[in-house]
């Protein structure tokens, strides 16, 4: 990581005095902030001037790979490859989840998990707040983690009782977790424009959104809002998304499902958020109750297979299954 002056604002090209003022009385206190915000959030800081705000955007994307932080715009496919190999990745605590993620919880991409209640995504975001904290040879990254609760569904005692089964120190796991109560989708969107300085300052590698449409799901109700809310939920997804490339961390929500009336065949559950949040989203996965399991299905990604996993939940969080059950299930 840069020293943290060279990502002061003022050492950006065309940030006086005045433009620094504005910028840090909205939330932007550095390039890395510039950078994850987009061009209409950075206009209004500014009075505005969205070509201003574009030229400044895109200096702090220039700065930050002049400085290694953010690829070049040109690149070729080996070079890509090379730094691709090196991408940090978070144990799901579970064996065959990994494997279904490719080794973890990828750092720099947005993993979302949906299905319905009681299929595992709280449960998955519980485990991965306390795996990111392992040492890197156990599958953490000595990190923290941000959990940005909107259902209420945060419990610090589920953390204790994961951390006791793993041999961890419960006070220590919960000291590196940040919790963030969103109680509206405002108040969610202002989380997350500010969690640029909690991920530098508390030195978090994993951000989770328990979960990411709740809010805007309750808020926006009947066709006619219907506009207004994708157009709220994109901006967010983006963000979401912008942030976890700048800063290079693991970005983790959960998403609610709905029933598809017109669908005669096969699984009528559908993710929430429509198209918005399926293409923003780097990694999808489908999760659904088996009796006393859980399947873990691999349904868009850029490069890995569509296939499903078993797993379970107990005392350790998300776990693998016991050796007289299957672990692998074909993809069809």
């Amino acid at each position: 990581m840069a020293a943290q002056e060279e990502l002061e604002l003022d050492t950006l090209e065309g940030v006086g005095p005045v433009t620094k003022q504005k910028l840090e009385e909205s939330g932007i206190y550095t390039i890395m902030d510039l950078a994850a915000r987009g061009v209409g959030e950075v206009a209004e800081a500014i009075n505005g001037d969205s070509a201003k705000a574009t030229e400044l955007i895109n200096k702090a994307r220039a700065k930050l790979s002049e400085l290694g932080i953010l690829s070049k715009d040109f690149v070729s496919a080996k070079e890509l490859f090379k730094k691709r190999q090196s991408i940090e990745r978070i144990t799901t605590g579970a064996k065959s989840l990994d494997d279904l993620l490719g080794g973890g919880v990828e750092t720099g991409a947005v993993t979302e998990f949906y299905g319905e209640f009681g299929s595992g995504k709280s449960q998955v975001c519980h485990t991965l707040s306390v795996t990111v904290q392992l040492p890197k040879d156990q599958g953490g990254l000595e990190a923290g983690a941000i959990y940005v609760d909107t259902e209420g569904t945060f419990r610090p005692e589920r953390i204790a009782e994961i951390s006791e089964a793993r041999g961890l120190d419960p006070a220590k796991i919960l000291d590196n977790i940040i919790v963030a109560k969103a109680y509206n989708s405002a108040h969610q969107e202002l989380i997350i424009r500010e969690v640029g300085r909690q991920i530098e300052s508390s030195k978090v590698k994993l951000v989770i959104v328990d979960s990411a449409v709740a809010h805007y799901r309750a808020e926006f109700l009947g066709r006619g809002t219907l506009a207004e809310r994708q157009q709220r939920l994109n901006r967010f997804m983006h963000q979401i998304l912008r942030i976890a490339e700048v800063y290079g961390i693991a970005m983790v929500v959960t998403n609610q499902v709905q029933s598809s009336p017109d669908f005669f065949f096969g699984d009528p559950t559908r993710a929430t958020g429509g198209h918005v949040v399926a293409h923003t989203s780097t990694y999808r996965i489908y999760l659904r109750k088996a009796a006393k399991s859980r399947i873990a299905r691999m349904v868009d990604s850029p490069y890995h297979p569509e296939r499903e996993v078993v797993f379970v939940i107990d005392n350790k969080g998300v776990d693998d299954p016991s050796e007289d059950m299957p672990k692998r299930r074909g993809g069809s």
